[in-house]
């Protein structure tokens, strides 16, 4: 059966990155993102390098969305073998101004949105045997000098995120593992090259995530690692 890999929040950076490593592994690639044209231009470089790829535009910050995005993968392109998760918000910065709606809505997009996809996609991925892939972010990590970071960035609406995101991913882990479906997060701590982040100093190659995802998903031994510069 062939394998297809459905990349949630397509962009530069990680997730192209991983778009192009398990598609160099025979994997056919479901590009999904709220920009059409960036989804094109993902494709046709895929399909230049011989990759079997199909722009699916979803929008990720809505549970609706998605879970009908990825019904139209699995029904147009084939069953899902793996949802790879890079999709984020970052709003609600401080959380002691922030209104209601907007902390609603930083964790729609890696909570609610992500739940939503898995339980969609969860026929095909119990049918395969398949992964739930997950992009973090240090800025969850829990302690007192990461939350001092969050604040001095303005960034407390994320750090919120990712902390909830890390526990999703070990939850996910356990849940899956008696339908033999495994479920593991990547952690960065650091900037990715080329990506929204990347001011002229980023330390980090999306390739670098990339691997660690691929080793990841063959050993299926750990549900989180943590990858930096």
């Amino acid at each position: 059966m062939r394998k297809t890999i459905a990349i949630v929040g397509y962009g530069p950076g990680i997730s192209s990155a991983v778009a192009q490593k398990f598609g160099q592994n025979g994997f056919s690639i479901a590009l999904i993102g709220r920009t059409p044209d960036k989804l094109q231009a993902g494709v046709t470089a895929l399909q230049a390098q011989g990759i079997e790829a199909a722009a699916f535009p979803g929008d990720a910050s809505s549970a609706e969305s998605i879970r009908a995005t990825i019904a139209r993968v699995s029904a147009e392109f084939g069953p899902i073998h793996v949802i790879e998760w890079t999709a984020y918000a970052t709003g609600a910065g401080d959380l002691v101004s922030a209104e209601s709606a907007a902390v609603r809505a930083v964790l729609e997009t890696p909570i609610v949105a992500l739940l939503a996809a898995v339980q969609e996609a969860l026929p095909d991925l119990r049918a395969s045997k398949g992964a739930v892939l997950i992009t973090g972010g240090a800025f969850g990590d829990l302690g007192p000098e990461m939350d001092a970071r969050a604040v001095e960035f303005n960034s407390m609406g994320l750090a919120l995120a990712n902390a909830a995101k890390h526990k999703l991913a070990g939850l996910l882990n356990a849940r899956l593992k008696a339908d033999g479906v495994y479920a593991g997060e990547v952690v960065v701590a650091g900037t990715i090259k080329g990506s929204a982040w990347d001011k002229g100093n980023a330390n980090l190659d999306g390739s670098k995530v990339a691997d660690a995802f691929w080793q990841l998903y063959q050993e299926r031994n750990v549900s989180s690692v943590r990858v930096g510069p």
